[in-house]
């Protein structure tokens, strides 16, 4: 049974909490935040039996076996550089860092220190990832050219997506999402460009991306933190056409002919939150003493944060501290 800690008791956290409660081969061992109540409450609600008020003292817990870092964007580093130094195991949410230069820091001090360090975007993990990864191998819809993603959701009242100081705005909240499904489905983009509008605080609140690839296929990216969309990825072929339904929580694949006739459908399994499956990704890196989730290996991590540095750069977008 591997023994969970979680940094930060916020929204996301919850869904962790959740997820290791219902899990028969990892639990939530322990929760940590910098307000000892909440951290409380937190432990109450979940049935955590370890509580922190401190993360260093949590991490000082020799029990836990992997840290699940759970705070903002702009604080990554910093919590992923203290639990390196603690000796312990990490999953930290996405976007992984606040820009490339940090992702490879904290990568390289992992490999040093021989720890396993894994970005939780949880889409590299699931199972139609796999699936979609079998469709476009068996080329049902011949050679696909055109690929076009989105995400959006009306979070512009939560103050963490917002602010500039906290690495906020669409493109590292839910841009990133799309932007690893078209890497999933094209690889690492030739060239990248983009445009977006942004919020009176400073951070893009709106915006579209295009990846342009060496052998001529294109992705077409858009993500908002202001309006709701459908969430689909459409990949583009010569026989037709594949259709993902949520790019960031699969529902199903369809698959469709040149005459738009239904060929092909798939149902993701049945499954706790979705969460479930990047932690077991981590606990078999453990144990296979591995230092990256064969699922999304640190190359990725930092390809990831290199195509948002490059947009963030065109945008004029920079984070404090950075």
């Amino acid at each position: 049974m591997m023994k969970v800690g979680i940094l930060g008791a916020g929204r996301i956290a919850t869904k962790m909490a959740e997820t290791l409660n219902a899990m028969d081969d990892a639990k939530s061992y322990a929760i940590a935040s910098r307000d000892k109540d909440r951290a409380e409450n937190f432990a109450k609600k979940y049935e955590i039996p370890q509580i922190y008020g401190s993360y260093q003292t949590m991490l000082e817990d020799k029990d836990i076996d992997l840290v699940y870092i759970a705070t903002p964007h702009s604080h990554h580093f910093e919590h992923m550089k203290l639990c390196l130094e603690y000796g312990k195991h990490i999953l930290c949410e996405k976007s992984f860092t606040m820009n490339a230069k940090q992702a490879r820091e904290i990568l390289a001090l992992a490999k040093e220190k021989k720890l396993l360090v894994a970005e939780a975007i949880w889409t590299r993990y699931m199972p139609m990832r796999k699936t979609l990864d079998e469709i476009l191998e068996r080329k049902p819809v011949g050679e696909i050219y055109a690929l076009t993603a989105n995400l959006a959701y009306p979070v512009t009242h939560k103050q963490r997506v917002v602010d500039l100081a906290l690495a906020g705005g669409a493109l590292l909240d839910v841009g990133v999402y799309t932007i690893n499904f078209a890497m999933m489905a094209f690889g690492h983009p030739l060239s990248v460009d983009g445009t977006c509008i942004k919020t009176k605080t400073g951070v893009d609140e709106t915006n579209s991306i295009s990846l342009v690839y060496e052998d001529g296929r294109l992705a077409s990216l858009q993500s908002s933190i202001s309006c709701t969309s459908d969430r689909r990825g459409l990949l583009f072929g010569t026989k037709g056409f594949i259709e993902f339904e949520n790019i960031n929580n699969c529902e199903g694949i369809k698959v469709y002919d040149s005459e738009y006739r239904l060929i092909e459908q798939y149902f993701p399994p049945k499954q706790i939150t979705g969460f479930e499956y990047q932690v077991r990704a981590c606990k078999r890196a453990i144990d296979q003493g591995l230092l990256e989730c064969p699922e999304m290996p640190h190359s990725e991590i930092i390809k990831v944060m290199e195509v948002m540095d490059t947009l963030r750069a065109k945008w004029g977008i920079v984070y404090p501290g950075e």
